[in-house]
């Protein structure tokens, strides 16, 4: 686990200023050591030290940062290199079968000189080329030089768990496990995309296919490579290598859990795999209780350690549920509380570690988990994001299974669902069917709909027109053609809209600390097998969500856990933050950053604002948005000129 970057000159000479100032950007990733590498004509220097103050006529600079968890001794450094010095190679990421594919590369002929997954990466890598990636089970962002070729090949892993990101241009190409990074490594404008920018104020959504919200900076979708040439450094084409294969399955209830049961374990036991101690975190929902309990079920003696927010509103406080789990598995208990004060005290290192605008406060709560773990000693964490994605966990896929019966013809079965969803705390008749018109309606008859209901696509608080001109356009983001909705939405939702965004924010908060979060439900067989099965073992015809695996880890997390009908996870209570905080809330919707923003009506947001202090108007994140996209612009002077 590590950080990454590199260039390919072109026509523009690398400033050994700016790699410094990279390589110092970059030190959270990995703070144990780091490393460079620079090709000109032929002849190769790399150093573990300060980078050279002259850099003359280099063709390509690649540089890394060192998180040790594997092999910690100085075996490990990078970039690492081939024996015959065709293949060079930064890193940042965990292989978990590693051992198995060292062994098979063994019997092909490769020796080792190491006992690191990154040596193995790079061995495949010569040995099978781009076809290698789709043998790895693991997280990964990694750049290969071939000095035969002449070319730079990226990849990143099948669910984007790990970043990559990368601007190109005729005089150069630039990549960087951050934002910031890749900012301090060129000088591009910071001019925002306008699409992407009106999918976070709407959805509050980022983290789409390529786009950031720079429109000078792409990031390597996941599932994708992209293999660059030294002499046309501005030509790149990701390719896709993975889309989820799966064909539908006639297994039994019982069967299908039976083996969702022994894919998890294995995962389990994979992401386990390493020379440092391993902790968890811990919410009390099913996820995170059956990450904690599995890891006691394949291991034992290990010394467990858990890391828990709870929250001082009684409402959100799972502390109950924390400790029903750690009674049962025994582990290390750590616990963190956190205040609005907290919030406007720590937002400007949050914004700075997140680099792009998040969706809620919730985002805070994640942090001081990490900070936690830190503070214990703690390098590899494992972590339950995916698993709301991959077994419908969130309430809107109630809709999206409403949907999937009526497409389907389900009549009977449709309205079963709808009475049963009363009974869920959250839910409701409407609730379901506004989700599901998401879902299976087009959008050219949503409006009237959501006409009726007031829940219309365009805010008042946005300026329609800016974007309009700007090359912004308001669209549904749900909408799934087919009978066979809830598979369409978990997969839409598994790798386009709500898991990349969540991803970044796990990333961002875990290696703001040096931590490596690992993430087991995020396996391709894992997400294969869930979506090969019928969709009523994902939420069952009573509203019940993750059916199939509530099931497959019966024995195993405690009963109760399982029975839970709530779901709050790290849930922060933001609207009594942001009431409490109301001074500070005024001062960021009058500042003058605010004030230059002409896509936001600040008038609106005013009203919209006092309402909300009144009770005359009911609060969701749309204020966090706000906020968020404000201090964001101001801290990373973000240009919306056109």
């Amino acid at each position: 686990m590590c950080g990454i970057a590199g260039m390919i000159s072109g026509s523009r000479r690398i400033c050994p200023a700016r790699a410094a100032k990279v390589l110092d950007s970059l030190r959270h990733r990995g703070p144990d050591d780091l490393g460079w590498l620079l090709y000109s004509h032929g002849s190769v220097r790399t150093g573990h030290e300060s980078i050279p103050q002259h850099i003359e006529d280099c063709d390509l600079m690649l540089m890394h940062r060192r998180l040790s968890i594997l092999d910690l001794t100085r075996r490990g450094w990078q970039p690492m290199r081939t024996g015959d010095g065709r293949y060079s190679v930064v890193y940042n990421g965990e292989v978990y079968n590693y051992l198995e594919l060292r062994r098979e590369l063994e019997r092909l002929g490769h020796e080792f000189h190491t006992r690191t997954d990154t040596e193995v990466l790079l061995l495949a890598y010569s040995e099978w080329g781009a076809d290698a990636v789709r043998r790895f089970i693991g997280m990964f962002a990694f750049a290969i030089f071939d000095s035969e070729r002449q070319t730079l090949f990226l990849a990143r892993d099948f669910f984007g768990i790990k970043p990559l990101y990368y601007s190109a241009s005729d005089e150069q190409f630039a990549f960087a496990s951050e934002i910031k990074a890749l900012l301090d490594l060129n000088s591009s404008r910071r001019r925002v995309n306008s699409a992407a920018l009106l999918l976070y104020l709407r959805h509050g959504l980022s983290d789409q296919g390529d786009a950031t919200l720079l429109s000078g900076i792409q990031q390597l979708p996941a599932a994708h490579y992209v293999e660059v040439s030294l002499d046309d450094p501005g030509v790149a084409k990701p390719v896709r290598y993975w889309n989820p294969q799966f064909t539908p399955s006639d297994a039994s209830f019982e069967e299908a859990a039976q083996r969702l049961r022994e894919l998890f374990i294995e995962s389990i036991q994979l992401h386990l795999r390493s020379d440092v101690p391993v902790g968890a975190a811990l919410s009390g929902g099913i996820d995170s209780s059956a990450i904690v309990a599995c890891m006691r079920k394949v291991a034992p003696q290990l010394d467990i350690h858990t890391f828990s927010y709870v929250a001082d509103d009684p409402r959100l406080n799972e502390e109950r549920w924390i400790d029903l789990v750690a009674g049962a598995v025994a582990p290390s208990v750590h616990k963190t509380h956190t205040t609005s004060h907290d919030l406007v005290t720590d937002l400007d290192v949050l914004l700075r570690a997140q680099e792009e605008p998040f969706g809620s406060t919730t985002i805070y709560a994640q942090h001081r988990v990490f900070r936690l773990a830190s503070e214990a000693g703690i390098k590899v964490m494992l972590d339950g994001q995916g698993a709301d994605e991959l077994l419908g966990g969130y309430r809107y896929y109630i809709g999206a299974q409403f949907a999937s019966l009526v497409r389907q013809h389900r009549f009977w079965d449709a309205l079963q669902l709808l009475r049963n969803a009363r009974k869920l705390p959250d839910s409701g008749i409407v609730q379901v069917l506004l989700c599901s018109a998401d879902y299976f309606l087009p959008k050219e008859w949503q409006k009237p709909l959501r006409a009726l209901v007031a829940k219309e696509f365009t805010p008042n608080w946005v300026n329609a027109t800016w974007f309009r001109e700007n090359g912004g356009e308001i669209a549904n983001v749900n909408y799934c053609p087919g009978p066979h909705v809830l598979r369409s939405a978990l997969l839409r939702t598994l790798t386009e809209t709500s898991l990349p965004h969540l991803l970044r924010y796990e990333d961002r908060n875990s290696m703001a600390f040096s931590i490596e979060s690992r993430v087991p439900f995020l396996t391709p067989q894992l997400a294969e097998f869930v979506l090969s099965l019928p969709e009523e073992y994902i939420v069952a015809l009573d509203g019940t969500s993750k059916a199939v695996f509530r099931r497959a880890m019966r024995g195993i997390v405690p009963q109760a856990i399982l029975d839970r009908k709530d779901k709050i996870g790290f849930a922060t209570p933001e609207r009594e933050w942001l009431c409490n905080l109301n001074g500070w809330v005024q001062d960021t919707l009058n500042s003058e950053t605010a004030a230059a923003m002409p896509f936001l009506d600040l008038g609106a947001m005013h009203r919209e604002w006092q309402a909300i202090l009144s009770g005359r108007q009911s609060f969701d994140n749309r204020v966090w948005r706000w906020l968020n996209v404000i201090r964001w612009s101001q801290e990373f002077a973000v240009d919306y000129a056109a």
